[in-house]
């Protein structure tokens, strides 16, 4: 294989790896019939929200910091999506033809890019701010729940 041909496929990988990621801990879970609608993905943020909150033991403070670190992912995440309505049915344009689409693969690769790095600075602030916000005992449970759990609030590990 030839190495820029490696380095795309890793690539798409790696941003199909980023977007997620940014799915799960924005709360963007799926119902058996696609997406969630905006009033419901409020509904599960919500709920995320009030059980970090309660598990945390947060004050007001650090609840207003955890709603920002929400509301950076989630327009991380609307980002990553963009304007692709179905990016499922994009990627199988790539390889509709009797020839690999490289072009639109590397612009879907650099749509991506561009989002991740837009983005993630304001992301990495919200999760320092909100990180720096809590007191030892708050920050060992973080990194318990993350010890023990997939993600902040994922099932327990089998």
């Amino acid at each position: 294989m030839q190495p820029w041909i490696k380095k795309t496929l890793i690539a798409l990988f790696g941003a199909s790896i980023v977007v997620g990621g940014l799915t799960a801990c924005s709360g963007g879970h799926h119902y058996r019939h696609g997406p969630m609608d905006a009033e419901s993905m409020t509904e599960m943020r919500g709920k995320v929200l009030e059980r970090v909150g309660r598990k945390l033991d947060l004050d007001d403070a650090q609840k207003q910091k955890l709603g920002v670190l929400a509301d950076k992912l989630q327009a991380q995440r609307a980002a990553m999506v963009g304007s692709t309505a179905d990016p499922r049915a994009a990627m199988q344009a790539l390889v509709a033809g009797d020839k690999f689409d490289r072009t639109r693969a590397q612009s879907l690769l650099n749509e991506k890019l561009q989002a991740v790095q837009t983005g993630s600075p304001e992301v990495i602030a919200a999760m320092g701010d909100f990180y720096d916000s809590l007191n030892p005992d708050q920050q060992q449970k973080v990194r318990e729940l993350m010890q023990r759990r997939r993600g902040w609030m994922g099932r327990h590990k089998d």
